[in-house]
């Protein structure tokens, strides 16, 4: 299969209005339809649970039969879809929440603006699906430090990865590092079984899954090897200085304070620091411990760092997360 990367983006879509609220789009290459509706038609009916509307798939059209707004709405969408199509060759279910979004149809609309924002990776190009993602991923590639927190699912660690990986085979820098607390409450690996890799394995595996959904398991593999990727728990950090590198420090609201700075305090030169973390989810014994909010606190007014806060907006997996990240955020501030 080629490189999606390398695929030209020629949109060849037809809409043809009719007078009883029909729309018709209809594709010129069937492949391309069947690319959009997914196997067993999934994808249009995923889209039909978000936007509650009709969707018909007959021949090479898709029919919408809803009211006027809701034509709009789904046609938008699947004009989107048809675009994530031809970028990257498939569609995922995050695409599918993302068609809906008014930002991602704007930024549709301003295409030689979003082109800036696209991660090019060997096996997707990456796309930022709100404001703030866009604003993250800007931060990435110009600041020095980014301090970002927000709730699972807005892309903290999946985009940070993205831009790392991108840099690293542009060979700007020669190593990135991915890092977390290991262990809750201290990261007290001696009381796990096995090796030390074994130890770990399991608190890193949410890092591994990033790479491996931007790059072939051999070539990661292989980098890893080589060490031109390292995993490694934030207590192996200490008495370092990482000098052309990328390091990220993941799950960051269960590092202290004095945890956090260690890792800030690594950097050399040619070198970015990530730090990334939800601050409803610390699991520190004393959530007072944690050291992410007060980063930012702390660190905010220099102009080399960047701070980042995401909310429920910018989640983009199942768009039930967004409401449970939404509700929990109320109860709290009750």
């Amino acid at each position: 299969m080629s490189n999606p990367v390398s695929r030209k983006i020629k949109s060849n879509l037809k809409f043809v209005y009719s007078e009883n609220s029909t729309i018709s789009i209809i594709f010129s290459k069937n492949e391309d339809l069947l690319g959009v509706v997914g196997e067993f038609n999934n994808n249009i009916k995923e889209l039909e649970k978000i936007t509650k509307t009709s969707i018909y798939s007959r021949g090479n059209s898709i029919i919408l039969k809803n009211d006027d707004k809701n034509n709009e709405i789904v046609k938008n969408a699947i004009s989107f879809l048809y675009d994530q199509y031809l970028i990257n060759g498939s569609i995922e279910k995050k695409d599918i929440i993302s068609s809906t979004s008014k930002f991602m149809i704007d930024q549709k609309n301003n295409s030689r603006d979003n082109i800036n924002y696209i991660i090019k990776t060997p096996k997707k190009s990456v796309i930022p699906r709100s404001e703030k993602q866009k604003n993250y991923v800007q931060a990435l590639r110009e600041n020095d430090v980014v301090i970002s927190s927000g709730p699972a699912g807005t892309g903290k660690t999946f985009l940070s990865v993205a831009v790392a990986l991108t840099m690293l085979l542009d060979k700007k820098i020669e190593r990135i590092i991915l890092s977390r607390p290991a262990v809750e409450a201290g990261e007290r690996l001696g009381f796990l079984p096995g090796d030390m890799r074994e130890k770990v394995d399991p608190y890193l595996r949410p890092l591994y899954d990033s790479l491996y959904d931007l790059l072939d398991f051999e070539k990661i593999q292989k980098k890893i090897e080589v060490g031109d990727i390292e995993i490694a728990p934030l207590a192996f950090m200490r008495g370092r200085t990482l000098k052309n590198s990328f390091a990220i420090l993941d799950e960051a609201q269960n590092a202290t304070d004095t945890q956090i700075k260690m890792f800030l305090t690594r950097i050399g030169e040619n070198s970015k620091i990530v730090i990334n973390g939800d601050p409803s989810q610390i699991d520190l014994p004393n959530k007072k411990m944690s050291g992410l909010e007060r980063s930012k606190t702390i660190l905010g007014h220099l102009s080399e760092i960047s701070i980042v806060d995401f909310d429920h907006n910018d989640v983009v997996r199942h768009p039930l997360v967004s409401k449970i990240v939404k509700a929990y955020s109320s109860k709290n501030n009750d």
